[in-house]
């Protein structure tokens, strides 16, 4: 027999299970808030019992949201910054690195300054990106001479699904295999 649980839950005492239910993600994931949210508005109406509203949730939610960013443990800010370098590294483009911000629930005002910083640091940063994207596919200018004729518009289609827009890729397609040589070197 299944015991029932008729034990309501005081203020206080779901306020701390949340807090920890949102320090454990924060520990294994560093999530933006959004994320944190929505883990937690999933994670709570599973556990609680039905008779519990969902806007009261979101209320808690919301309290324990804000106590830890006044405690800085989650930062929308940094979240953006460090994403974006990260994804830089790896080759991606800015429209790339836009879209995901915007997938994260990151506020417009952090994508905007995050992408300036970018563009600052580095004016034409998505030309190195898709060469960088050209290095990790094998396609473009690190393709054999004989098959770059034939495998243009695939290549010029692979740049644009990774965010370039047709100027950069066709830059990159049109290159010489000693300038790309040269690129990659530097890179």
């Amino acid at each position: 027999m299944i015991p029932i649980r008729n034990r309501k839950k005081t203020l206080k005492v779901t306020v701390e299970e949340m807090r920890n239910f949102a320090l454990t993600y924060i520990e294994k994931y560093a999530p933006s808030k959004q994320q944190l949210k929505t883990y937690l508005l999933k994670k709570y109406l599973k556990v609680s019992n039905e008779d519990v509203k969902k806007r009261d949730v979101n209320n808690l939610i919301d309290i324990v949201l804000s106590d830890l960013e006044k405690n800085r443990f989650i930062n929308d800010k940094f979240y953006s910054d460090s994403k974006a370098t990260s994804m830089i590294k790896r080759g991606k483009s800015i429209n790339k690195i836009r879209n995901y911000l915007i997938g994260k629930g990151i506020d417009d005002r952090f994508i905007k300054e995050t992408v300036n910083k970018i563009e600052e640091e580095n004016e034409d940063q998505d030309f190195f990106s898709a060469i960088k994207v050209c290095k990790k596919k094998r396609i473009g200018p690190a393709r054999v001479e004989d098959n770059r004729p034939l495998f243009y518009k695939k290549d010029i289609s692979l740049l644009a699904r990774n965010g370039f827009d047709f100027e950069t890729s066709k830059k990159i397609m049109d290159m010489e295999k000693d300038d790309y040589l040269k690129i990659i070197k530097l890179l």
